[in-house]
């Protein structure tokens, strides 16, 4: 029997029963471990907010392991996020990559707080709109990023699709090719109302522990029997191949009474973070090649060289790249405090190894 008569609208008995088997198998399988999946816990809609910002890009073992608990011990709530200097967020956030969600991060706080109205709130440390529509409006709050606090942060019977979910709605009903919206719609048709965090939640599982992108274990599928696209599962997943592109970049290391050389970058990607400086080819063929690095993010395959410059060598910098005005020179205790990338991260470590700072 299929999920999906031929009028387009679902069996009522056989959505209840597929609702109560994907139930089930949460109940047994699901990863009721994670702590964002808490409803008992304090500042629970706050929770749900910075996992679902850390997880957009970075997976959840990284993300519960490094990142999540140290995050909520250095800004608890809603209210003192908002009160921290953008430069303590990025460094609390250093190691996760994509800071453009950091940055996002710290302006819903202010925006939230700026325009609390205490008559309205439910926490006054958390003023979190609970509307899936004022959520949209916020820094960095999408669709599904929206519905999922919504309804793992307040209970509402909302739907949401991210890529796990949106490759299974793809097999579930055999679509070749699916519009976001058509995906809404057909996620918002299987949505169990009364049971709406545990049936998201379910979702989000299977597809991130059976209905898998390249290995699929359909014979574990609590929908097996209800999905039309298990024999051909390959027909049914909507993926774009990832271009990578390779470059070489010359870092310049300045060190001067034992202190290092690192410039704030005013560029989208690093904005606010602290990185080495890059020098132009011939710079780096006066100067001592201290070795190689590997480092990759989002589409970019890096060869990173670094080069033991002279202090003298600062005036010789591209000027719409860095200058001596523009370089500051830390301690190594002090780099402690400095939100630093991870290309940054990299270098210092190596430069470690070698006894060079």
């Amino acid at each position: 029997m299929h999920l999906i008569s031929m009028d387009s609208k679902p069996n009522p008995t056989t959505l209840k029963n597929a609702q109560k088997t994907l139930l089930s198998w949460y109940a047994l399988y699901g990863r009721h471990h994670l702590p964002w999946r808490d409803k008992s816990a304090p500042n629970r809609a706050y929770r749900v907010l910075i996992s679902e910002m850390m997880l957009q890009q970075t997976q959840v073992k990284a993300v519960l392991e490094h990142f999540y608990f140290p995050f909520l011990e250095c800004f608890p709530n809603l209210r003192a996020l908002s009160g921290a200097n953008v430069s303590e967020v990025l460094h609390a956030w250093q190691g996760l990559g994509y800071y453009l969600r950091a940055r996002n991060l710290h302006k819903l706080a202010q925006i939230c707080v700026n325009n609390a109205n205490p008559s309205t709130i439910q926490d006054i440390n958390n003023p979190l709109p609970c509307d899936v529509h004022l959520l949209r409006q916020l820094p960095g709050i999408g669709a599904y990023t929206a519905g999922a606090i919504a309804c793992f942060g307040f209970d509402l019977p909302v739907s949401f699709v991210d890529s796990n979910i949106k490759r299974i709605l793809l097999r579930l009903f055999a679509l070749r090719s699916a519009t976001p919206s058509l995906l809404e719609s057909q996620a918002k048709l299987i949505l169990n109302h009364k049971e709406s965090f545990n049936h998201n939640q379910a979702l989000l599982d299977l597809g991130a522990l059976v209905c898998l992108p390249k290995s699929p274990k359909c014979e574990d599928c609590p929908l097996n029997n209800l999905c039309l696209g298990k024999e051909n599962w390959q027909d049914f997943t909507q993926s774009k191949p990832t271009k990578t592109t390779k470059q070489t970049l010359h870092f310049g290391i300045f060190i001067q009474d034992s202190n290092i050389a690192l410039l704030q970058s005013k560029e989208k990607l690093y904005f606010g973070l602290y990185n080495f400086p890059q020098i132009p080819p011939y710079l780096a063929r006066t100067s001592q090649k201290l070795g190689i690095l590997k480092h990759s993010y989002t589409k970019y395959h890096l060869t990173i060289e670094m080069y033991l410059c002279p202090f003298v060598a600062l005036d010789s910098l591209s000027s719409d790249f860095a200058n001596k005005d523009s370089l500051e020179f830390f301690t190594r205790n002090s780099l402690e405090s400095l939100p630093l990338s991870a290309l940054s991260l990299k270098i210092l470590k190596f430069l470690h190894t070698k006894g060079l700072f």
